[in-house]
């Protein structure tokens, strides 16, 4: 089975060695300007040293073999792009491939909105050609691109050669649109793809001349040559390329329901997340895989895991148990009795066990895993939607509505592929994340809460918890005022950011509570919708591969507009490039 996506950098070690498979078709394509393979990991990693952000999709196997790519690059000031170069490996060519990655541009740019994509073509005009296999291979490809509505402009001085070698000409498809393309908006085009390409090689005055020579408004194109007219544009086809935000959630949570007065975490928090995520075409859902319960046992003490399962299935389905006696804990003295023992592996009083939490709980780690499965896979962003959420779950014990640790399980997973960053920003201090990782260097821990003094779980979250032995330094709580609200969150925020691009992870996993804005139930910030797009951006930013698992949030109205406007940050931000 073939896929398209998009490589984002070469963080991933699979990534930098499909990059290297793409560096050897390039120059078994190219052998004029085979030198120009080296650019292509600089051009990705550090957009702003070139002026645009390179986009490079690949084809390739669920194994990594690459069979063919498509470089691109955005040119922001005018939301366009130009195709750079397509090519597919000699073994694979005439089976459909270049159509197939050229159709998964028009797809991408369509989903970031793009106004139409430039491309350069050789000439197909034997007065300028001479070699009859070259010219034979031009009108190929420019029929091949007239089948999309990309035509070469005409009546302009685009073609004029800067050396000895034919000038290509300049194409334009409208991916679909209607609105033909106007004379100021080439013109800006044209300045731009001259300057980024060609300004170390015209002559003075070049840029500007061609420019001015885009004097038809709308701007002319040649007639068809080699396919019939159509009567509207050719439009995108979906499907092609694999969108870099995936979503996972499973239905399953929904058995865990607990009917007391009072208790906030309830079904309707994953439907409100699901019709917020439908409204927005960023999305690809991926279905929910089993894992194995060592990942789960790989986190949480083996005698937990087995108690909370045990207890569950025990349990009468409409008599949940709240934990109600707190011993100090004796592993030589605990009760007989598995409902009276849950004091021993709690936290608090308002987390009960029912019948299904251990199936609710155990489904949601399945989320997360997944999760963790598409970034390793080269998926940019996975939005995990568990329930129960995870973060207070410690190593032995439960808590503060969670079961299970979801987001540590799944750094845990990621951190045997690379340095990991957790990042926690539901209001309430992550204490079991804290806990989990509290001695290990190699996974970071970073959370923005409200101070332990006013809020939940109130023993830990203090800023003077930095770690322990080989963890000294690896854990970083930022504790903020009650009433804490945008401008403070945000400067907050830009220090735990800081700490993260310092440890230079290779994944970033988010303990994502919308229980932070204005109004939660839970919660006393006072944070706008338009702070959480920040929020998302800012974090996209860093430029990783990013697992988002839900935690809080119990406000259903926010939920819904709070996912809509953080990932439209997350989307932003990951199109600005990476630091």
């Amino acid at each position: 089975m073939i896929r398209i996506r998009r490589i984002y950098s070469t963080v991933l070690p699979a990534d930098r060695e499909r990059l290297e498979q793409v560096k050897a078709i390039f120059r078994d394509s190219f052998p004029g300007v085979a030198h120009y393979a080296a650019k292509i990991a600089d051009q990705i990693d550090h957009p702003f040293r070139y002026g645009y952000r390179a986009v490079l999709l690949v084809s390739d196997t669920p194994l990594g073999a690459v069979s063919g790519f498509a470089l691109c690059f955005l040119l922001p000031e005018i939301n366009s792009a130009l195709l750079d170069y397509l090519a597919v490996a000699a073994t694979v060519r005439g089976r459909g491939l270049g159509t197939s990655l050229y159709e998964a541009v028009r797809e991408y740019l369509q989903y970031g909105k793009s106004r139409g994509l430039y491309l350069e073509a050789a000439p197909d005009d034997p007065a300028v050609v001479h070699d009859p296999a070259i010219l034979e291979q031009n009108r190929r490809r420019l029929a091949f691109y007239e089948r999309y509505g990309a035509l070469p402009v005409t009546g302009t001085a685009y073609e004029t050669p800067i050396d000895e070698s034919p000038a290509p000409y300049l194409l334009f498809d409208g991916l679909g649109r209607d609105t033909p393309l106007g004379r100021r908006e080439a013109r800006a085009a044209v300045r731009l793809i001259l300057r980024r390409k060609y300004a170390d090689v015209v002559p003075p005055g070049y840029i500007e001349r061609v420019a001015a020579s885009f004097v038809a408004d709308p701007v002319r194109f040649r007639p068809r040559r080699y396919t019939r007219a159509r009567s509207r544009p050719a439009a995108v086809r979906r499907g092609r390329v694999q969108k870099d935000f995936a979503v996972i959630a499973s239905d399953t949570h929904a058995v865990h329901r607990v009917q007391d007065q009072g208790y906030v975490e309830r079904p309707a928090r994953v439907g409100a997340i699901r019709k917020a995520v439908a409204g927005l075409d960023l999305f690809e859902a991926a279905a929910v895989r089993r894992h194995d319960e060592a990942h789960i046992r790989a986190v949480h003490a083996a005698d937990f895991v087995r108690y909370l399962k045990a207890v569950c299935l025990r349990l009468e389905a409409s008599r949940p148990v709240y934990p109600y006696v707190f011993p100090v804990r004796r592993p030589e003295k605990r009760p007989k009795e598995l409902a009276v023992r849950a004091g021993y592996y709690c936290i608090d009083t308002f987390t009960p066990l029912d019948r299904n939490a251990y199936a609710a709980a155990r489904a949601a780690v399945d989320v997360a895993l997944t999760g963790a499965d598409e970034l390793i896979r080269g998926r940019h962003v996975a939005y995990a939607v568990c329930r129960p959420p995870g973060h207070h779950a410690q190593h032995r014990f439960f808590g503060g509505f969670c079961y299970f640790n979801n987001a540590a399980i799944a750094a845990q997973q990621l951190s045997a592929r690379g340095r990991t960053a957790v990042l926690d920003i539901d209001y309430h201090h992550g204490n079991g994340t804290q806990d989990i990782f509290y001695r290990r260097a190699d996974v970071l821990t970073v959370s923005l809460h409200g101070h332990p003094n006013i809020a939940y779980p109130y023993f830990s979250g203090f800023a003077d918890e930095t770690g322990e032995a080989d963890g000294t330094g690896f854990n970083l709580n930022l504790p903020l005022a009650e009433h804490t609200g945008d401008l403070a969150y945000l400067k907050a925020l830009d220090r735990a950011l800081a700490a993260i691009r310092r440890f230079q992870p290779v994944y970033l996993v988010v303990s994502l509570g919308f229980d932070i804005l204005k109004g939660d139930p839970t919660g006393s910030f006072t944070l706008r919708l338009p702070a959480m797009t920040e929020i998302g951006r800012r974090i996209a930013a860093l430029g990783r591969p990013m697992l988002f698992v839900q935690e809080g949030g119990y406000n259903l109205r926010h939920l819904r507009s709070g996912v809509v406007r953080f990932f439209e940050g997350v989307a932003r931000g990951a199109a600005e490039g990476h630091t």
